[in-house]
């Protein structure tokens, strides 16, 4: 009995040992900068394209970081058929759920050069102006969609949803600091 006890964890430790060894289960160096390379595809997508060179490592790190939790196995993770869309998920959750954590990363979506340039935002506001601009936006935001995964929607979406949020910014630009825009419909 104690011989083929023995020979049985012998034979156990062997194939565990060949299949260990054809299947690393911990990603290495090279494999995490494989993905952070990857991700770099994504940093003109809205939300990204605003942050700092910090805040995007740090956005990167969060998401390669739940990759490799739900894919413990590299090669099985990057030999995937759709490996692309499921980076493209993990990305636009991500995203998602910062925008959970912190109505303040409104300024990402809509950064206050562009509020400016599209005649929404007056120019010279200071810090504290454009944080009142904000938290009245987010707070309109969080007033038209019921959840924050549906306003990203929105905003990928059409342009129907564009307009209500242009909308939105122009409400809190009058309410705030009495910009208003002239609006002028083009007709077919």
């Amino acid at each position: 009995m104690r011989k083929f006890l023995l020979s049985l964890s012998v034979v156990v430790v062997v194939l565990g040992g060949l299949f260990g060894c054809s299947q690393q289960k911990k990603w290495n160096r090279e494999q995490r900068q494989a993905l952070r390379h990857m991700l770099r595809d994504y940093r003109e997508m809205v939300y990204l394209e605003n942050l700092t060179e910090a805040e995007y490592m740090l956005f990167a790190d969060e998401v390669a970081a739940a990759i490799e939790q739900n894919f413990p196995v590299y090669t099985t993770f990057i030999e995937m058929p759709a490996v692309n869309d499921t980076v493209q998920v993990y990305v636009v959750t991500t995203i998602v759920d910062q925008l959970n954590a912190d109505v303040r990363n409104m300024r990402h979506l809509f950064p206050y050069n562009s509020l400016v340039q599209s005649n929404i935002l007056p120019s010279g506001l200071d810090r504290v102006q454009q944080n009142a601009f904000y938290r009245c936006l987010a707070q309109k935001v969080n007033n038209t969609y019921p959840d924050v995964e549906s306003f990203v929607n929105a905003m990928l979406s059409d342009t129907t949803s564009i307009s209500t949020i242009n909308t939105l910014q122009q409400q809190c630009a009058t309410d705030l600091f009495g910009w208003e825009i002239d609006i002028i419909e083009i007709a077919d």
